[in-house]
Protein backbone atom coordinates (compact mmCIF):
# COMPACT_ATOMS: atom_id res chain seq x y z
CA UNK A 1 0.00 0.00 0.00
CA UNK A 2 1.20 3.53 -0.76
CA UNK A 3 2.68 5.56 2.09
CA UNK A 4 0.15 8.34 1.51
CA UNK A 5 -2.95 6.14 1.85
CA UNK A 6 -4.95 4.98 4.90
CA UNK A 7 -7.71 2.37 4.50
CA UNK A 8 -10.48 2.30 7.11
CA UNK A 9 -12.36 -0.86 6.17
CA UNK A 10 -13.31 -1.56 9.80
CA UNK A 11 -15.27 1.71 10.13
CA UNK A 12 -18.69 2.52 8.71
CA UNK A 13 -19.16 5.52 6.47
CA UNK A 14 -21.17 7.20 9.24
CA UNK A 15 -18.25 6.78 11.65
CA UNK A 16 -15.80 8.14 9.08
CA UNK A 17 -18.04 11.16 8.53
CA UNK A 18 -18.08 11.77 12.29
CA UNK A 19 -14.27 11.71 12.31
CA UNK A 20 -14.18 14.16 9.41
CA UNK A 21 -16.42 16.54 11.35
CA UNK A 22 -19.24 18.82 10.30
CA UNK A 23 -18.55 20.12 6.80
CA UNK A 24 -15.24 18.19 6.97
CA UNK A 25 -13.86 20.72 9.49
CA UNK A 26 -11.48 18.21 11.10
CA UNK A 27 -9.94 17.29 7.75
CA UNK A 28 -9.65 20.99 6.84
CA UNK A 29 -7.71 21.61 10.06
CA UNK A 30 -5.18 18.88 9.21
CA UNK A 31 -4.86 20.10 5.63
CA UNK A 32 -4.17 23.65 6.78
CA UNK A 33 -1.80 22.58 9.56
CA UNK A 34 0.46 20.49 7.27
CA UNK A 35 -0.22 22.16 3.90
CA UNK A 36 -1.57 18.98 2.32
CA UNK A 37 -4.74 17.88 0.55
CA UNK A 38 -6.80 14.96 1.81
CA UNK A 39 -9.34 13.07 -0.30
CA UNK A 40 -11.73 10.30 0.74
CA UNK A 41 -12.69 7.55 -1.73
CA UNK A 42 -14.52 4.41 -0.61
CA UNK A 43 -13.25 4.36 2.99
CA UNK A 44 -9.70 5.24 1.85
CA UNK A 45 -7.98 8.52 2.74
CA UNK A 46 -5.35 9.75 0.29
CA UNK A 47 -2.97 12.50 1.43
CA UNK A 48 -0.97 14.56 -1.05
CA UNK A 49 1.66 17.24 -0.55
CA UNK A 50 5.35 17.47 0.27
CA UNK A 51 6.89 14.41 1.92
CA UNK A 52 7.20 15.86 5.46
CA UNK A 53 3.64 17.21 5.40
CA UNK A 54 2.22 13.90 4.19
CA UNK A 55 4.07 11.90 6.88
CA UNK A 56 2.88 14.25 9.65
CA UNK A 57 -0.70 14.29 8.36
CA UNK A 58 -0.77 10.48 8.15
CA UNK A 59 0.51 10.25 11.75
CA UNK A 60 -2.12 12.75 12.94
CA UNK A 61 -4.92 10.87 11.14
CA UNK A 62 -3.83 7.52 12.54
CA UNK A 63 -3.84 8.99 16.07
CA UNK A 64 -7.36 10.31 15.56
CA UNK A 65 -8.62 6.99 14.23
CA UNK A 66 -7.19 5.18 17.28
CA UNK A 67 -8.80 7.71 19.63
CA UNK A 68 -12.16 7.39 17.87
CA UNK A 69 -12.09 3.59 18.17
CA UNK A 70 -11.57 3.99 21.91
CA UNK A 71 -14.01 6.77 22.86
CA UNK A 72 -16.31 6.89 19.80
CA UNK A 73 -16.05 10.65 19.44
CA UNK A 74 -13.64 13.28 18.11
CA UNK A 75 -13.60 17.02 18.73
CA UNK A 76 -11.58 19.92 17.38
CA UNK A 77 -9.32 19.87 20.43
CA UNK A 78 -8.38 16.24 19.67
CA UNK A 79 -7.60 17.13 16.06
CA UNK A 80 -5.35 20.07 16.90
CA UNK A 81 -3.51 18.12 19.60
CA UNK A 82 -2.91 15.18 17.26
CA UNK A 83 -1.40 17.63 14.77
CA UNK A 84 0.89 19.22 17.36
CA UNK A 85 2.10 15.78 18.52
CA UNK A 86 2.75 14.63 14.96
CA UNK A 87 4.64 17.84 14.17
CA UNK A 88 6.81 17.59 17.28
CA UNK A 89 7.65 13.95 16.49
CA UNK A 90 6.30 13.03 19.91
CA UNK A 91 6.12 9.27 20.43
CA UNK A 92 3.22 9.47 22.89
CA UNK A 93 0.13 7.50 21.95
CA UNK A 94 -2.95 9.71 22.23
CA UNK A 95 -5.07 6.72 23.19
CA UNK A 96 -3.28 6.56 26.56
CA UNK A 97 -5.06 9.81 27.48
CA UNK A 98 -8.37 7.95 27.46
CA UNK A 99 -7.41 4.79 29.34
CA UNK A 100 -8.89 6.03 32.63
CA UNK A 101 -11.44 8.81 33.15
CA UNK A 102 -11.04 11.25 36.02
CA UNK A 103 -14.74 11.64 36.81
CA UNK A 104 -18.19 12.32 35.33
CA UNK A 105 -19.59 15.83 35.11
CA UNK A 106 -23.14 16.76 36.09
CA UNK A 107 -24.55 15.74 32.69
CA UNK A 108 -22.84 12.34 32.90
CA UNK A 109 -20.03 13.03 30.44
CA UNK A 110 -16.72 11.35 31.26
CA UNK A 111 -13.83 13.73 31.88
CA UNK A 112 -10.40 12.78 30.53
CA UNK A 113 -7.12 14.65 30.35
CA UNK A 114 -6.87 16.34 26.96
CA UNK A 115 -3.07 16.57 26.82
CA UNK A 116 -0.08 14.73 28.26
CA UNK A 117 0.66 17.72 30.48
CA UNK A 118 -2.82 17.40 31.95
CA UNK A 119 -2.33 13.65 32.38
CA UNK A 120 0.88 14.25 34.34
CA UNK A 121 -0.98 16.81 36.48
CA UNK A 122 -3.82 14.36 37.25
CA UNK A 123 -1.29 11.64 38.16
CA UNK A 124 0.31 14.07 40.62
CA UNK A 125 -3.08 14.95 42.13
CA UNK A 126 -3.68 11.24 42.68
CA UNK A 127 -0.34 10.63 44.39
CA UNK A 128 0.70 13.70 46.37
CA UNK A 129 -0.72 15.69 49.28
CA UNK A 130 0.34 19.05 47.80
CA UNK A 131 0.46 19.71 44.06
CA UNK A 132 1.51 22.89 42.29
CA UNK A 133 -0.07 23.18 38.84
CA UNK A 134 1.67 25.92 36.88
CA UNK A 135 0.79 26.84 33.32
CA UNK A 136 -0.83 29.31 30.95
CA UNK A 137 -4.49 30.26 30.74
CA UNK A 138 -6.62 27.46 29.33
CA UNK A 139 -4.37 24.58 30.35
CA UNK A 140 -7.01 23.18 32.74
CA UNK A 141 -5.15 23.75 36.02
CA UNK A 142 -8.09 24.97 38.08
CA UNK A 143 -10.82 22.95 36.40
CA UNK A 144 -9.04 19.61 36.84
CA UNK A 145 -8.22 20.38 40.48
CA UNK A 146 -11.91 21.09 41.16
CA UNK A 147 -12.95 17.93 39.28
CA UNK A 148 -10.55 15.88 41.36
CA UNK A 149 -11.72 17.48 44.62
CA UNK A 150 -15.38 16.76 43.77
CA UNK A 151 -14.52 13.14 42.91
CA UNK A 152 -12.95 12.73 46.37
CA UNK A 153 -16.00 14.32 48.01
CA UNK A 154 -18.34 11.93 46.20
CA UNK A 155 -16.27 8.98 47.42
CA UNK A 156 -16.36 10.34 51.00
CA UNK A 157 -12.55 10.53 51.00
CA UNK A 158 -12.87 14.12 52.26
CA UNK A 159 -15.59 15.98 54.16
CA UNK A 160 -15.39 19.33 52.42
CA UNK A 161 -13.83 21.40 49.67
CA UNK A 162 -12.23 24.79 50.33
CA UNK A 163 -11.61 27.04 47.32
CA UNK A 164 -9.73 30.29 47.64
CA UNK A 165 -8.05 33.04 45.62
CA UNK A 166 -6.11 36.18 46.46
CA UNK A 167 -8.32 39.20 45.72
CA UNK A 168 -5.68 41.06 43.74
CA UNK A 169 -6.89 43.76 41.40
CA UNK A 170 -5.71 43.49 37.80
CA UNK A 171 -5.69 47.22 37.07
CA UNK A 172 -9.10 47.79 38.63
CA UNK A 173 -10.19 48.97 42.06
CA UNK A 174 -12.39 46.82 44.27
CA UNK A 175 -13.34 49.90 46.25
CA UNK A 176 -15.42 51.29 43.41
CA UNK A 177 -17.46 48.12 42.94
CA UNK A 178 -20.95 48.12 44.50
CA UNK A 179 -22.02 45.84 47.36
CA UNK A 180 -20.46 44.28 50.42
CA UNK A 181 -17.16 42.38 50.52
CA UNK A 182 -18.73 39.16 49.19
CA UNK A 183 -20.26 41.04 46.25
CA UNK A 184 -16.89 42.62 45.49
CA UNK A 185 -14.90 39.39 45.76
CA UNK A 186 -17.30 36.98 44.02
CA UNK A 187 -16.27 38.05 40.48
CA UNK A 188 -12.71 36.98 41.31
CA UNK A 189 -14.00 33.56 42.36
CA UNK A 190 -16.24 33.05 39.30
CA UNK A 191 -14.03 30.42 37.60
CA UNK A 192 -14.28 28.29 40.73
CA UNK A 193 -18.08 28.52 40.71
CA UNK A 194 -18.15 27.63 37.01
CA UNK A 195 -16.12 24.47 37.56
CA UNK A 196 -18.36 23.42 40.47
CA UNK A 197 -21.53 24.05 38.45
CA UNK A 198 -20.16 21.84 35.66
CA UNK A 199 -19.51 19.00 38.12
CA UNK A 200 -22.44 19.29 40.52
CA UNK A 201 -25.03 21.52 38.90
CA UNK A 202 -25.86 25.01 40.15
CA UNK A 203 -28.57 23.95 42.62
CA UNK A 204 -26.46 21.23 44.28
CA UNK A 205 -23.47 23.55 44.47
CA UNK A 206 -25.50 26.25 46.22
CA UNK A 207 -26.89 23.70 48.72
CA UNK A 208 -23.39 22.44 49.54
CA UNK A 209 -22.15 26.01 50.00
CA UNK A 210 -25.05 26.71 52.40
CA UNK A 211 -24.19 23.57 54.41
CA UNK A 212 -20.50 24.44 54.52
CA UNK A 213 -19.49 21.34 52.56
CA UNK A 214 -18.05 23.69 49.95
CA UNK A 215 -16.44 26.93 51.05
CA UNK A 216 -15.37 29.63 48.60
CA UNK A 217 -13.55 32.57 50.15
CA UNK A 218 -10.75 35.11 49.62
CA UNK A 219 -7.30 33.99 50.73
CA UNK A 220 -7.30 36.48 53.62
CA UNK A 221 -10.06 34.38 55.28
CA UNK A 222 -7.66 31.41 55.62
CA UNK A 223 -5.41 33.06 58.21
CA UNK A 224 -5.44 31.40 61.65
CA UNK A 225 -7.27 28.26 60.51
CA UNK A 226 -6.33 24.58 60.35
CA UNK A 227 -8.08 22.76 57.54
CA UNK A 228 -8.75 19.09 58.37
CA UNK A 229 -10.48 16.43 56.22
CA UNK A 230 -10.57 18.83 53.28
CA UNK A 231 -9.35 19.34 49.74
CA UNK A 232 -8.06 22.90 49.53
CA UNK A 233 -7.48 24.67 46.21
CA UNK A 234 -5.63 27.96 45.90
CA UNK A 235 -6.27 29.50 42.49
CA UNK A 236 -4.37 32.42 40.87
CA UNK A 237 -1.50 31.67 43.26
CA UNK A 238 0.90 33.81 41.25
CA UNK A 239 -0.78 36.79 42.92
CA UNK A 240 0.05 35.71 46.47
CA UNK A 241 2.81 37.45 48.37
CA UNK A 242 5.55 35.40 50.02
CA UNK A 243 3.90 35.68 53.43
CA UNK A 244 0.46 34.76 52.05
CA UNK A 245 1.81 31.62 50.38
CA UNK A 246 3.58 30.51 53.56
CA UNK A 247 0.41 31.20 55.55
CA UNK A 248 -1.69 29.15 53.12
CA UNK A 249 0.62 26.14 52.94
CA UNK A 250 0.77 25.91 56.73
CA UNK A 251 -3.04 25.63 56.96
CA UNK A 252 -2.80 21.97 55.87
CA UNK A 253 -4.44 19.75 58.49
CA UNK A 254 -4.88 16.03 59.05
CA UNK A 255 -6.41 13.99 56.19
CA UNK A 256 -6.26 17.06 53.94
CA UNK A 257 -4.67 17.76 50.56
CA UNK A 258 -3.94 20.87 48.54
CA UNK A 259 -3.72 22.00 44.92
CA UNK A 260 -2.07 25.34 44.14
CA UNK A 261 -2.60 26.66 40.63
CA UNK A 262 -1.18 29.69 38.88
CA UNK A 263 0.28 31.28 35.78
CA UNK A 264 3.61 32.98 36.48
CA UNK A 265 3.35 34.95 33.24
CA UNK A 266 0.33 36.87 34.60
CA UNK A 267 1.44 38.31 37.94
CA UNK A 268 -0.67 41.32 38.99
CA UNK A 269 1.18 42.19 42.19
CA UNK A 270 2.42 45.75 42.66
CA UNK A 271 5.87 46.44 41.27
CA UNK A 272 8.62 45.30 43.63
CA UNK A 273 6.57 42.54 45.31
CA UNK A 274 7.80 39.02 44.59
CA UNK A 275 5.25 36.32 43.85
CA UNK A 276 4.79 33.77 46.62
CA UNK A 277 4.22 31.10 43.97
CA UNK A 278 7.56 31.77 42.27
CA UNK A 279 9.36 31.57 45.62
CA UNK A 280 7.48 28.45 46.78
CA UNK A 281 8.30 26.31 43.74
CA UNK A 282 11.97 27.21 44.19
CA UNK A 283 12.08 26.47 47.92
CA UNK A 284 9.87 23.35 47.91
CA UNK A 285 10.98 21.61 44.72
CA UNK A 286 12.77 18.78 46.58
CA UNK A 287 10.26 18.27 49.42
CA UNK A 288 8.80 14.77 49.64
CA UNK A 289 5.01 14.75 49.30
CA UNK A 290 4.97 17.81 47.01
CA UNK A 291 4.75 17.72 43.21
CA UNK A 292 5.32 20.66 40.89
CA UNK A 293 3.78 20.17 37.44
CA UNK A 294 4.59 22.68 34.70
CA UNK A 295 2.27 22.86 31.72
CA UNK A 296 2.95 24.72 28.48
CA UNK A 297 1.08 26.29 25.58
CA UNK A 298 0.75 22.75 24.14
CA UNK A 299 -1.64 21.98 27.01
CA UNK A 300 -3.98 24.88 26.20
CA UNK A 301 -7.40 23.61 25.10
CA UNK A 302 -9.04 26.91 24.27
CA UNK A 303 -9.24 28.60 20.87
CA UNK A 304 -6.03 27.86 18.88
CA UNK A 305 -5.27 31.59 18.81
CA UNK A 306 -4.73 31.46 22.58
CA UNK A 307 -1.78 29.10 22.08
CA UNK A 308 -0.28 31.40 19.46
CA UNK A 309 -0.75 34.46 21.66
CA UNK A 310 0.97 32.72 24.59
CA UNK A 311 3.89 31.63 22.39
CA UNK A 312 4.32 35.16 21.00
CA UNK A 313 4.35 36.72 24.47
CA UNK A 314 6.89 34.15 25.68
CA UNK A 315 9.19 34.89 22.73
CA UNK A 316 8.85 38.64 23.33
CA UNK A 317 9.58 38.32 27.06
CA UNK A 318 12.55 36.03 26.44
CA UNK A 319 14.13 38.73 24.27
Amino acid sequence: MKDNIIALDELTMQEIQHIMGENDINIRIIETYFHVSIALKNNVFEVNGDEAGVVNAINALNSLFDVFKLKKSINESDVRYSCSLAESKDNHQMTSLYETSLAKNYSGKLIYPKTFGQKKYIEALNKQDIVFGIGPAGSGKTYLAVVYAVSLLKKNAIKRIVLTRPAVEAGESLGFLPGDLKDKVDPYLRPLYDALFDMLGEENTEKMIEKGIIEIAPLAYMRGRTLNDAYVILDEAQNTTKSQMKMFLTRLGFHSRMAITGDISQIDLPSGKKSGLVEAVTILSEVEGISIVNMTSQDVVRHPLVTRIIDCYEKHENK
